[in-house]
C-alpha cells in the first residue's frame, strides 16, 4: 500500500471507501509521509539533531559556580558603590564566593570547586556568562526560559522543535519531560499550547525505575489492544469526517497510537539495568547522593540515543535566599557527577558532536548577600552553558561587570539564546512560525539574534 497523508486517508474514508487506509495509517506504516511528527527539513544543514535540557530549577548562583570575580572577593563586606546594583538605593553589602575558582581545560575557563566533574569537561562547554532575562522572578522567568514569554500559554521549546523538524522514532515521543516541577508554570513549561497536541512534552516520574503511567496493559493481549484500538479510532475518524477540523480529535488519534507502540519500546529504553555496572558508576548510580540524578541522565543518554528529539530533566532547588553553603554544596554534589558521566558517555559513544546538552536555570543570583547567608533573584546577568551540537567548546562568552550583577559584554537575552539553540538545530528562529488567533507566532516572540560566536 502507497504511502498517504492523514489527510488523503480521511478523505477517503469520508467517501466511505477508506477504512484500509486510515487502519495502515494509524499502524504506524507511514510516518515519514502523513505523520506530524515525521521528520522535515531543516532551513539549513543542523550541526545538532538531538537535545538534552538540563533545567537547574530555581536559579543558580554564577558567582559562586562559573563567573569568577577576584574584585566582588577583594570587597566581601563592603557595601556596593552607588549605582553598581542597578537603581537600587538600598543597602547592599558584597558577598563574594567563599569557594575557590581554577582555570580548567585548553581555553582556561573559570570553574569553582564545587564542580570537579564538569570541569573535566570544559573543552567540550561553551560558557555564557552574560545571559539575561526580563522579570527575575520564578514563575515569570521560567516561563519565559522554556516558551519565550512571561505570561500568556505559549508553546514550550520542546513542542516548538517536534513541530519544526519532527522526531526520529515513531515508538517513542519526541519530547520527553522527566521529572518536571509542579511549580512555576508546571504543565506549561512542556506544552504544546496551540501547537499539535502531538507535539507536548510526554512526563517521566523522577523514579524512572516506575517509569511512565500505565505503559503495559495486564488485561489484554497486544492484539486484543489493536482491535480494540482500530474499533476506537474508527469511531474517532467519524467524528472527524463530521467536524472535518477538530485539533482535540486529531491530538487523541495521534496520542492513541503513539501510546500504543510505545508499550513495545520504552519498557526497553527504560530498563537502567541493562547497561553495565561501568556506565553506571559513571553517572554515580547506586550512591545515595548521586544515584536519582544520575537515573534521569543516564535515561537522557538511552532517549536520544533512540531518536528522541528533546528531552527535559528538572533539578533543584536551587533559589537559595538563605543557607546557601550549605544548600549550593547539596545540590552541586547530587548534580555534579551525573552530569560529567553524561557528557562522558555521550562523548565516548560519539554522540555529543550532534547533540546540543543544555545546563542552566531561569536567572542567577545577587553578588551582594541577603540575609546572613544567601542571595537573592539576579536576571541581569547569570551564566548558563552549552555542549556539543556545534558549539565552540572551551569558549567562555561575554562579561558580567566585576561584581557579577549586569552583563556589560555580549549580552545574551533569552530570545537569543532560543534563537541560538535554534539555529544549531537547523532552524531559522524567524521562519518557525505557527499562525494562530489571527497572527503568526514564534518562539522567540518577534526578537532574538543568532549569536554565531558561539559556533564551532
Amino acid at each position: 500500500m502507497r504511502s498517504i497523508s492523514r489527510r488523503e486517508a480521511l478523505q477517503t474514508t469520508a467517501n466511505g471507501f477508506g477504512w484500509l487506509a486510515f487502519c495502515a495509517l494509524a499502524r504506524g506504516r507511514t510516518l515519514a509521509v502523513g505523520s506530524p511528527l515525521a521528520v522535515k527539513p531543516a532551513h539549513f544543514p543542523p550541526r545538532a539533531r538531538r537535545v538534552i535540557f538540563l533545567c537547574m530549577a530555581g536559579g543558580p548562583s554564577h558567582v559562586d559556580l562559573f563567573d569568577h570575580k577576584p574584585r566582588l572577593h577583594a570587597d566581601t563586606g563592603r557595601e556596593a558603590p552607588p549605582g553598581t546594583m542597578g537603581n537600587g538605593t538600598g543597602r547592599f553589602v558584597l558577598n563574594g564566593s567563599p569557594w575557590k575558582f581554577a582555570r580548567h581545560g585548553d581555553g582556561g575557563m573559570w570553574m569553582s570547586e564545587l564542580l570537579p566533574g564538569i570541569a573535566r569537561h570544559a573543552d567540550d562547554i561553551c560558557l555564557i556568562n552574560s545571559m539575561q532575562t526580563d522579570q527575575p522572578a520564578h514563575p515569570q522567568a521560567v516561563l519565559q526560559l522554556h516558551t519565550g514569554v512571561t505570561q500568556f500559554v505559549r508553546p514550550s521549546m520542546g513542542a516548538w522543535l517536534q513541530y519544526g523538524i519532527g522526531t526520529e522514532n515513531e515508538n517513542l515521543p519526541g519530547f520527553i519531560s522527566i521529572a518536571p516541577s509542579a511549580q512555576n508554570g508546571g504543565a506549561r513549561n512542556y506544552s504544546s499550547a496551540f501547537l499539535p497536541a502531538i507535539c507536548q512534552g510526554t512526563v517521566i516520574s523522577g523514579d524512572t525505575d516506575a517509569g511512565m503511567a500505565d505503559i503495559r496493559n495486564a488485561r489484554r493481549t497486544r492484539d486484543e489492544q489493536r482491535a480494540q484500538l482500530d474499533f476506537i479510532q474508527r469511531l474517532n475518524a467519524s467524528r472527524l469526517r463530521k467536524d472535518v477540523v477538530n485539533p482535540e480529535i486529531e491530538g487523541v488519534i495521534e496520542s492513541a497510537e503513539l501510546a500504543f507502540k510505545m508499550q513495545r519500546e520504552a519498557p526497553l529504553v527504560m530498563d537502567l539495568a541493562r547497561e553495565s555496572e561501568a556506565t553506571r558508576r559513571l553517572y554515580g548510580i547506586g550512591e545515595k547522593v548521586t544515584d536519582s540524578f544520575g537515573r534521569q541522565c543516564l535515561l537522557a543518554r538511552k532517549l536520544v540515543e533512540t531518536g528522541v528529539r528533546f528531552v527535559q530533566l528538572t533539578h533543584g532547588d536551587w533559589d537559595h535566599h538563605r543557607q546557601l553553603a550549605a544548600g549550593l554544596t547539596k545540590n552541586c554534589a547530587s548534580m555534579d557527577r551525573p552530569v560529567a558521566g553524561l557528557l562522558a558517555d555521550l562523548k565516548g559513544r560519539g554522540l555529543l558532536e550532534d547533540t546540543l546538552v543544555i545546563w542552566g536555570g531561569e536567572f542567577g543570583r545577587t553578588p551582594h548577600s541577603q540575609g546572613n547567608d544567601g542571595r537573592d533573584h539576579n536576571g541581569r546577568g547569570f551564566t548558563m552553558w552549552m555542549a556539543g551540537g556545534g558549539v565552540k567548546g572551551g569558549l567562555t562568552y561575554g562579561r558580567t561587570d566585576d561584581y557579577g550583577y549586569a552583563a556589560v559584554e555580549s549580552p545574551m537575552h533569552i530570545h537569543d539564546w532560543h534563537a541560538t539553540v535554534l539555529y544549531l538545530l537547523g532552524i531559522d528562529h524567524e521562519r518557525l512560525v505557527f499562525h494562530h488567533a489571527g497572527r503568526d507566532f514564534r518562539l522567540t516572540d518577534g526578537h532574538g539574534s543568532v549569536a554565531k560566536s558561539v559556533l564551532a
